[in-house]
């Protein structure tokens, strides 16, 4: 994809152009769910949709998670591609009889006749004294279930790429991003294009690890990869951007020439996608140099002090001192 005009977009930005232009190129597509007209609930991925497109194709609905994702639902298979925004993924929990037992097997059960083009859009809402039932990243347990793609963007670049390949998309997908990106700059066309869903993207070259991280975690590796490279640590960078599909071969291909692997996730290590990726490594039968490494949150819920926060939570710091320990060098 060429950029015909390059400019600097926030990632909250870059979402919102994806929508506009989405909603104007097709007039059929409807966007609901709770505070699209409010910044408060989703920052500026909305701004201005309701002025342009009117209440009955921008539908600030009730609090209620399982009646406006069924509604959702049944509009996509009426016809109307949906994107339905949870501004908290905490409370797509309340979805999950309409997401997976009905958006995810439609099109299965009905032999490939019904397709369901809807976008459920979740909102990881972490840091900032959210505690346990405002900041947890469900990616996993959506992964985990046949008929869902699932994709986390990390830039604005595939923030509005990721958005129109999911609303391009004839079944189901689960859009993920982190409130934490939303202020991050980056390139990004003004044009439509689209980021192919199940590729990962490989951010940096190198010979010593590969580095696999998704969401906002790629963000902070991006960070760590300078220092990495002063302490004698070529690094591999992959960012996953969509974790169902997973893009497989880019990762063992990857793995298999640098031997050594860490998987950084932004959501909690036991039954993640952590241990589907380390699993998938080990499948392949690749000889490694060091035991495969994994960084993910512990498996408590989030607290709500600050202090707590930050020893739960990944930095940048934690990440730099886990891969300098692979490589026994240390991390000052």
């Amino acid at each position: 994809m060429s950029l015909d005009k390059p400019r600097e977009l926030e990632y909250s930005l870059a979402i919102n152009e994806a929508l506009h232009q989405m909603m104007n190129e097709n007039r059929s597509i409807l966007l609901m769910g709770q505070g699209v007209k409010s910044p408060w609930y989703v920052g500026n991925t909305c701004n201005g949709l309701v002025e342009k497109f009117g209440e009955k194709r921008v539908i600030d609905t009730p609090v209620s998670e399982n009646a406006m994702t069924g509604m959702a639902i049944g509009a996509s298979i009426a016809g109307y591609p949906s994107i339905v925004v949870h501004p908290r993924m905490d409370f797509m929990l309340y979805a999950f009889d309409p997401i997976i037992n009905q958006a995810a097997n439609w099109f299965y059960m009905s032999g490939g006749k019904v397709s369901v083009p809807v976008v459920f859009w979740g909102i990881i809402n972490r840091g900032g004294e959210q505690a346990a039932q405002h900041s947890q990243a469900l990616h996993g347990l959506f992964a985990h279930i046949p008929g869902l793609k699932v994709v986390m963007p990390s830039t604005p670049y595939d923030a509005k790429g990721l958005m129109i390949s999911a609303v391009l998309d004839p079944n189901p997908v689960v859009f993920i991003d982190e409130r934490l990106l939303y202020s991050n700059k980056g390139v990004v066309p003004t044009e439509l294009y689209s980021v192919p869903i199940g590729k990962a993207a490989v951010r940096k070259k190198g010979k010593d690890i590969t580095i696999i991280s998704v969401s906002y975690s790629a963000f902070l590796v991006e960070k760590v990869t300078p220092k990495l490279i002063e302490n004698g640590i070529d690094a591999e960078v992959i960012d996953l951007r969509s974790i169902k599909p997973l893009d497989t071969n880019t990762i063992l291909k990857s793995v298999k020439k640098t031997g050594r692997v860490i998987i950084i996730d932004v959501g909690w290590k036991s039954f993640g996608i952590s241990a589907e990726i380390s699993a998938r490594i080990a499948e392949s039968g690749i000889n490694l140099k060091s035991p495969i490494k994994r960084l993910a949150l512990p498996d408590t819920p989030a607290p709500a002090s600050r202090t707590l926060e930050a020893a739960y939570y990944l930095n940048e710091k934690k990440i730099y001192e886990s891969i300098c320990k692979i490589f026994k060098k240390g991390s000052s």
